[in-house]
């Protein structure tokens, strides 16, 4: 039997690129499956050799001046074209759009095609361009269902998926392994391209813990010019630590954790809630529409772990948690809230979707 085929188009971040290999990684047994990507994407998934990966650059509409509004135009124009003519010659039976201005060219070359797709987001905001493609999308599939930004006309078209993650992740019982709250095992997460604020001011934070007389280890992600940085404070402050950049094995460091400190990314909060582990979410303040924001404060309200501004880490971060690790029932309130959410059917709930859509008549 002829394996029907799908693209799934993404790039930009970590935060769209890694779910739309998950995505792919639970698809290709079930249909000839191709990923499009812009040249940051190309750059990570290439060490992935079993995927069937299309380069296909891209931009975002970029404002700051004329000369960049109009060169990020022209990328736009040229992926826009590049992308008619990829889907001509591998015309699939749907397009899946996993956020990000990466997916816009492929999505908007498929509607004029009258090619089938859904996007896909997984912030609580609704991203700029999913909100351009939505009005010719067959369907919206979100990680929740509050999602905010959709015109009540297109609310017909959501679809509440839940988060799209590894199945390592899904798979995973670490909280059986890090429920001992005796040390401090803190994870320090920036996202795949790091957080410059985290490696100047939170050292100084652990270091007041460590004289505080609490035991602590840091694992923290950084960029490569500051592991040396990183390592000398650490090491003159007798902190254990280990210092790494971006990995795709990121598991192999929550295994070791009891605390997460993080960016607010929809992916690797998703990911905390599914290995269960309590974090402390410090939203960038720059993030497109706030949407960073947005995610860290729903997440928050559910229970699922702690918001904090980055404004207040050197005045409030101390004091969370030295307060949450001195009243360790906090850390299993947020456990336990987080092991009634679970995502273990969103591969199955997605290719159920999917079938139905290739199978819907025009």
């Amino acid at each position: 039997m002829i394996k029907k085929k799908i693209i799934i188009a993404t790039g930009g971040t970590g935060g769209h690129i890694f779910p739309a290999y998950s995505l792919a990684n639970n698809l290709e047994q079930d249909y000839d499956l191709i990923l499009t990507t812009d040249n940051r994407g190309f750059q990570i998934l290439k060490n992935y050799i079993n995927l069937n990966l299309k380069k296909i650059p891209s931009s975002p509409f970029i404002r700051k001046n004329i000369f960049t509004m109009i060169l990020s135009i022209s990328i736009i124009v040229y992926s826009i074209i590049k992308s008619f003519l990829f889907l001509i010659l591998n015309r699939p039976s749907i397009i899946i759009g996993v956020g990000g201005y990466s997916s816009f060219p492929i999505c908007i070359a498929a509607f004029f095609l009258r090619i089938k797709f859904i996007i896909y987001e997984n912030n609580l905001i609704i991203g700029k361009a999913n909100k351009y493609l939505l009005p010719f999308a067959e369907k919206l599939f979100v990680s929740y269902k509050e999602l905010d930004g959709i015109p009540k006309k297109y609310v017909h078209k959501i679809y509440e998926i839940g988060n799209i993650v590894r199945q390592e992740i899904i798979n995973s019982d670490l909280y059986k392994v890090n429920s001992n709250f005796n040390e401090i095992n803190v994870l320090v997460l920036g996202g795949s391209q790091a957080a410059k604020i985290f490696a100047d001011e939170l050292p100084q934070v652990f270091e007041k813990l460590k004289e505080t007389e609490f035991s602590i280890k840091v694992f923290q992600q950084c960029q490569k010019k500051q592991n040396e940085q990183l390592s000398k404070f650490y090491g003159k402050a007798k902190i254990k630590f280990e210092i790494f950049n971006f990995t795709d094995k990121i598991i192999d460091y929550y295994s070791k954790s009891n605390l997460v400190i993080t960016r607010s990314g929809a992916s690797v909060l998703g990911e905390l809630i599914n290995v269960k582990i309590p974090f402390i979410s410090i939203p960038l303040p720059s993030s497109a529409d706030n949407h960073q924001h947005k995610n860290a404060e729903f997440y928050a309200k559910k229970g699922y772990g702690y918001l904090l501004r980055e404004k207040d880490i050197k005045n409030k971060l101390f004091d969370l948690i030295k307060s949450i690790f001195q009243d360790k029932s906090q850390l299993k309130g947020i456990i336990n809230k987080q092991r009634q959410y679970s995502d273990k059917d969103i591969f199955k709930t997605f290719n159920t979707q999917i079938k139905k859509i290739i199978n819907e008549k025009n």
